[in-house]
């Protein structure tokens, strides 16, 4: 079989091969339907299927302009067949938005818009970052990755839950658009989760009491930013 790949200097989304199967037997269409599709209706003539197989079982991955043509021939959005988005270019595809929307969106001219796209490295204002989550969707915790603030935010989480927490309420203030009052009780509940399971884990490990107590510690401290995001979207409710 000859898969067709797309080009290197395009990475593609993650995309989700088990949604796109489930798509097309939901319309009880065949690989060969779907090829047809993109064939005709989309001008992409290489389009086999065996190709259509190739991505439904994770061998290869569509391009941009195959997994809208895909997309469309499914009667779904990009963002259907997409995994999880974590980079500004992936949620931009999840929307199905042209560069140029997004850029005029932002008040960016487009040329500084695509070199932030492909060194994903946003450098927008206040203003602009605002504008941004609001064409893209964006969460807040979307916004904190897409911005690149998630490193940042994840070494003070860390420093709150090993030390003394109440000392990173302004700084997490700070780095993100949270009420100060909300931030203090996120930290106070992970410091407070994260001692007592370094606790629990020594009074029950016994002889290898500090091996374990690492590793627990470590994995807290990995999912460190999830764990914060959870806690937030549970004290507002």
């Amino acid at each position: 079989m000859r898969v067709h790949q797309p080009s290197a200097q395009q990475p593609t989304p993650p995309f989700d091969a088990p949604a796109a199967r489930k798509l097309r037997l939901a319309l009880r269409m065949g690989p060969e339907h779907v090829a047809y599709g993109m064939q005709a209706s989309f001008g992409l003539p290489y389009v086999t299927p065996d190709l259509v197989v190739a991505w439904e079982r994770g061998i290869a991955a569509p391009s941009n302009t195959e997994l809208t043509a895909l997309a469309g021939v499914l009667w779904c959005s990009p963002g259907d067949l997409i995994g999880a988005p974590r980079t500004l270019r992936e949620h931009r595809i999840a929307r199905g938005l042209a560069t140029e929307d997004v850029a005029r969106a932002v008040g960016l001219e487009l040329l500084a818009y695509v070199r932030m796209e492909e060194a994903d490295e946003w450098r927008g204002n206040e203003r602009q970052s605002s504008a941004l989550a609001e064409i893209l969707d964006l969460s807040l915790a979307d916004l904190v990755t897409v911005t690149g603030h998630e490193t940042k935010l994840a070494e003070m989480l860390r420093k709150a839950v090993t030390t003394r927490w109440q000392a990173y309420v302004r700084p997490v203030g700070k780095l993100l658009p949270l009420d100060r009052r909300l931030v203090g009780d996120v930290l106070r509940a992970l410091h407070t989760e994260y001692q007592g399971q370094m606790v629990a884990t020594l009074s029950w490990s016994g002889g290898a009491a500090a091996g374990e107590a690492d590793d627990a510690g470590r994995d807290f401290l990995d999912r460190i930013v999830d764990r914060f995001w959870s806690v937030v979207q549970r004290n507002s409710a």
